[in-house]
């Protein structure tokens, strides 16, 4: 039995300017630009740290998304920081909250890191300044995250007096527990990159044009991609991730995988595209 748990070409440089808004949220500004959504924290003012309210609409939005027409979505922090955990107001309130209500709270936490992390198609982290606590969390739930160099991150929990339970399966899963247990422990604070040689980031840039060229090229490569096969990968990853390489049904599940999507229709559209020199349909309006 398999067992599985829980990953602008330049985004233009227009600053996110985009051809439609489907926007409906107070503290979010959520956009989209042909098959890329972007999803952009918008509390500025407080360095886009979240309260009950964002958490609610950061879990609608990423629960949400049109796979269909959807290829990537792109999460962004308006103003100098991307994001800086979470709210003084909220954590006043919390801090009078019974065990009960804390659990309550923490479950709606732990949902918004999830609907991230489990959105079917990949998930970009543009992290443009400063990532603590829950905010270096939400970096460590995309699929990939690129940053600038001021960026500053940190798991400063335990500066409190608490410790990063509810974002920790991400970013144990993404850093590993050998630097989970530095950065955990001390609650100090890193660059980005440090960040980079931990895998926190993948990238990181001096200026924010460098760093929405990467994303751009990345997002490049995924538009020219089989959408299908982008997400079957990204389950791929999270289900082998935890199988074992000598238990048999590993190698049962690897070898369906790709039977299947070899017969599948993406699959015989980008075999036979390949052989006769041709370019796959879902190239047609890149």
């Amino acid at each position: 039995m398999l067992v599985t748990r829980f990953g602008r070409c330049k985004l233009q440089t227009r600053h996110f300017s985009v051809s439609a808004s489907v926007n409906t949220y107070k503290f979010l500004d959520v956009s989209s630009e042909g098959p890329v959504l972007y999803i952009k924290m918008n509390r500025p003012e407080l360095s886009n740290a979240f309260n009950e309210d964002l958490i609610a609409e950061m879990i609608n939005a990423f629960s949400t998304v049109d796979t269909a027409s959807t290829k990537a979505v792109v999460l962004v922090g308006n103003g100098k920081q991307f994001s800086a955990g979470a709210d003084l107001n909220w954590m006043k309130k919390m801090a009078k909250y019974s065990k009960e209500e804390n659990e309550k709270d923490s479950h709606a936490l732990f949902d918004m890191f999830e609907a991230i992390r489990s959105t079917p198609v990949p998930t970009i982290a543009r992290v443009n300044g400063a990532a603590l606590g829950g905010g270096a969390g939400l970096v460590a739930a995309c699929d990939i995250a690129i940053g600038v160099n001021r960026s500053i991150f940190g798991f400063t929990e335990v500066k409190l007096g608490l410790i990063p339970a509810v974002i920790s399966p991400f970013v144990i899963s993404k850093i590993g527990s050998a630097h989970a247990r530095r950065f955990f422990l001390t609650g100090e604070r890193f660059s980005a990159n440090q960040a980079v040689q931990i895998g926190l980031l993948n990238a990181s840039h001096e200026t924010e044009e460098e760093m929405d060229q990467e994303i751009n090229s990345i997002l490049k490569e995924i538009k020219l991609s089989g959408p299908k096969a982008v997400q079957h990968a990204k389950k791929l990853i999270a289900a082998v991730s935890e199988m074992d390489i000598q238990n048999p049904e590993t190698k049962k599940f690897v070898c369906s995988q790709i039977a299947g999507i070899r017969v599948s229709e993406e699959g015989q559209e980008g075999l036979n595209a390949f052989l006769t020199k041709q370019k796959p349909n879902w190239t047609s309006s890149e």
